[in-house]
């Protein structure tokens, strides 16, 4: 809604947990996500009541901290590839982000936000 590109590597990630189609779904909609929604795609790992947070966090802290470091690590490190291969991507989305911040629609996205209005954007795209 503020007339940037996705970037944040949300073009990698999102995709990557979620699938192509929610990915684009939301990033390109602009739709908000609940905790309910986002775990229920993928997109999170957990949704837990406010309440519970804490104790949850430190209980899978405390599992990881006390697990087999080296296969975690390593696991960990492997799954990452995953994100190290897309770097592509990751540097298009962010160059698109930067181009769309020196851009017309920005300055309505930002305008439209403050004003608490729905965004005007206009209809025609350089690229």
């Amino acid at each position: 809604r503020l007339g940037v590109a996705a970037g944040d590597v949300a073009a990698i990630i999102w995709p990557l947990l979620c699938g192509m189609a929610k990915a684009k779904y939301y990033l390109l909609t602009c739709k908000p996500v609940t905790g309910e929604e986002a775990e229920r795609i993928g997109l999170v790992s957990l949704c837990v009541e406010d309440d519970e947070l804490q104790e949850i966090a430190l209980g899978i802290a405390t599992d990881l901290a006390n697990g087999a470091q080296s296969a975690i690590r390593w696991t960990k490190y492997s799954l990452n590839n995953w994100l190290r291969q897309a770097g592509p991507i990751f540097d298009a989305s962010t160059a698109l982000e930067m181009l769309g911040f020196m851009g017309e629609d920005v300055k309505e996205g930002v305008a439209s936000h403050r004003e608490k209005r729905k965004p005007v954007f206009r209809k025609d795209c350089p690229i």
